[in-house]
């Protein structure tokens, strides 16, 4: 199971942290990603971080804007986001794919995902 949180809004330029805990005793085993839906589009994918180590990757879009995290030990990944703009707003999802190498933007890779939380980014 994965429960996400840390959603809300935030004007233009600012920043939020948002968090997706785990649950279950293998979160070392898996890749995470973060994806993101906004209203009227199909759901992107947005940043993902390896099993076996710190190996991160990122959309074009967030590349230098958004950073993604592990803590193994609070079975927790994170995605802070750092000057956010109006089109960041969306729903994010967490993923989990298990053992997972390969391609981290296709969503059909992962075995989990959380029912999201909305970040909004006022202009």
């Amino acid at each position: 199971q994965l429960v996400e949180s840390g959603g809300g809004l935030v004007q233009a330029g600012g920043s939020l942290r948002v968090s997706c805990v785990a649950s279950g005793p293998t979160f070392i085993s898996y890749a995470m990603g973060w994806f993101r839906q906004a209203p009227g589009n199909e759901r992107e994918f947005v940043a993902g971080i390896g099993w076996r180590g710190p190996i991160t990757y990122y959309s074009d879009s967030v590349k230098g804007r958004f950073t993604i995290s592990r803590d193994n030990t609070r079975n927790t990944v994170y995605l802070q986001m750092n000057s956010l703009k109006p089109e960041d707003t969306a729903v994010y999802y967490c993923a989990a794919a298990y053992l997972f190498m390969g391609n981290y933007a296709i969503a059909q890779k992962y075995d989990y995902w959380g029912q999201g939380t909305r970040v909004t980014v006022s202009s």
